[in-house]
């Protein structure tokens, strides 16, 4: 902050200080230019033999005085503007870039807690099982739990991987047809059994609809929602998913019941490092990269991913996939 305090400062008396020279070469130019007009017109004064003759030539050398001033008030406006649209593009590069390290910093400071968390859950359960003779159904539940947290960890190890992937251009998308109803119950069965047990997920697949996909790619999109719908469902952990077959095209779509998103955010989330700014959803963890993921995945498999209110609160994640 210091640093960008003092580049701020040492800018601004650059450019006062280019600022001043310039206004004071305008009214420098500007003088010079009436002097030597003046000093014409009683060159002119005097040498002139009649009056017509010096009517004429006192009248043409304010003409010329009056054109000079105009070029050079002129030319010193357009250098004027030109100036200051090179400090408004600096000033706008600048604040770019400082948004761009804030949204950075906040990244490291949300993976930095995303790993700890499930790493220190999974370290006190395997103590837990280490140092104290348990029965074999408490056994079997922090086996269970300590496997939980193992695949979110390596979900949130994944998505990183992932987005550096798809920046780097490196990810190569392998389309193929696929049942999508048997692979989207496939991941939802792999990752939200207990969740689908408790009556939070709630289920509408329709059978046997196919699509070009990217498997390895896809279980992405369904992941990322998924956690989001439940992540900001803070009140009521109520979640439906659909899969439905429509004329020439297949509608996935995700709604929850939770705080929803504003019009503004609308615009915003899907921006890398992105999190929406009330206080519910900034109390939530997260790191930002999960709904940039899912819409650069779903703009590859050519298909349309729109987000709009659900009705009495909530949102609603619609994907609009070609059928094949």
């Amino acid at each position: 902050m210091k640093e960008r305090s003092r580049t701020i400062i040492i800018l601004g008396a650059l450019f006062g200080y280019i600022l001043l020279q310039f206004l004071w070469w305008e009214v420098l130019l500007v003088r010079q230019t009436t002097e030597i007009i003046d000093l014409k017109q009683k060159i002119a004064e005097v040498t002139a033999m009649d009056e017509p003759r010096l009517v004429r030539e006192i009248e043409f050398l304010h003409q010329k005085k009056k054109i000079q001033v105009l070029m050079v008030v002129g030319e010193g406006t357009v250098f004027l503007l030109l100036l200051l649209f090179g400090i408004y593009k600096i000033k706008q590069a600048q604040d770019k870039e400082t948004a761009l390290n804030n949204q950075q910093k906040n990244f490291f400071l949300s993976i930095t807690h995303e790993l700890k968390t499930p790493i220190a859950a999974t370290k006190l359960q395997l103590q837990t099982l280490q140092k104290q003779k348990l029965n074999e159904e408490t056994q079997q539940s922090l086996i269970t739990n300590a496997l939980i947290e193992t695949e979110r960890l390596n979900a949130l190890i994944d998505n990183v991987l992932l987005a550096s992937r798809l920046d780097a251009g490196e990810f190569v998308f392998k389309m193929g047809k696929h049942n999508l109803s048997k692979v989207i119950t496939g991941i939802l069965n792999r990752y939200y059994t207990k969740e689908i047990t408790a009556g939070e997920l709630k289920l509408n697949i329709d059978e046997n609809i196919y699509c070009e996909i990217d498997e390895s790619a896809f279980p992405s999109i369904i992941t990322n929602l998924v956690d989001n719908a439940l992540k900001y469902s803070l009140n009521s952990k109520e979640i439906f998913i659909e899969l439905l077959s429509e004329k020439n095209a297949t509608l996935l779509s995700i709604k929850d019941k939770g705080c929803g998103i504003s019009d503004t955010d609308k615009e915003k989330i899907f921006n890398k490092f992105f999190r929406a700014g009330n206080e519910e959803t900034r109390n939530t963890k997260g790191t930002g990269l999960g709904l940039y993921i899912v819409n650069y995945i779903v703009n590859k498999h050519n298909a349309k991913l729109t987000v709009k209110d659900n009705s009495p609160t909530g949102s609603v994640f619609e994907i609009r996939f070609n059928e094949a």
